[in-house]
C-alpha cells in the first residue's frame, strides 16, 4: 500500500531549491538561525517545541525529524505526549475564542463594504485561504 506521504518526495528538496535559489537560501540561513543560536532556549526546548508545533501544521515530516532531533537530546516520550497535548489544546482553544469572530459576523446587519463600489473597507475582512 502507498502512502500519500513518502521519504522519497524528500529527494525533491534539492530541486526546489533551484527552482527557489534565493528563498531557499534564505529559508535555510533563518532555520540554521533558529536551531544553532544559544540563544534564551535550549536546543533541547526548540525541540519540543517543534514537536508540538509540527502537529499542530500536521507536518509527518517535521513531527518524524523533531521526534529523532528530541529524543537524540534525552527527550521522553512522556514528554513529547504533554508537548502534543498542549498543542491540542492550544489550537481547540484558538478555535473556540476565533467562534467569536462567527458570532459577530452572524450579529452584524447586512453585506459588508464592497471597496469594488467605494464603500469604506477598512472593517471588511479579508479570507486568503
Amino acid at each position: 500500500m502507498s502512502h500519500y506521504y513518502s521519504y522519497a518526495d524528500l529527494k525533491k528538496i534539492p530541486e526546489l531549491v533551484t527552482l527557489a535559489p534565493q528563498a531557499s537560501a534564505s529559508f535555510f540561513a533563518f532555520e540554521k538561525e533558529v536551531y544553532t543560536s544559544t540563544g534564551a532556549i535550549p536546543l533541547k526546548t526548540k525541540e519540543l517545541i517543534a514537536v508540538a508545533v509540527a502537529h499542530v501544521t500536521g507536518c509527518p515530516y517535521c513531527i518524524d525529524t523533531h521526534v529523532q532531533r528530541y529524543k537524540a537530546l534525552g527527550g521522553t516520550r512522556e514528554e513529547i505526549v504533554e508537548a502534543v497535548l498542549v498543542a491540542a489544546s492550544t489550537k481547540a482553544g484558538a478555535a473556540l475564542s476565533h467562534a467569536t469572530q462567527a458570532l459577530a459576523s452572524f450579529e452584524r446587519s447586512g453585506p459588508l463594504p464592497d471597496p469594488d463600489k467605494g464603500e469604506d473597507d477598512r472593517a471588511a475582512p479579508e479570507c486568503f485561504c
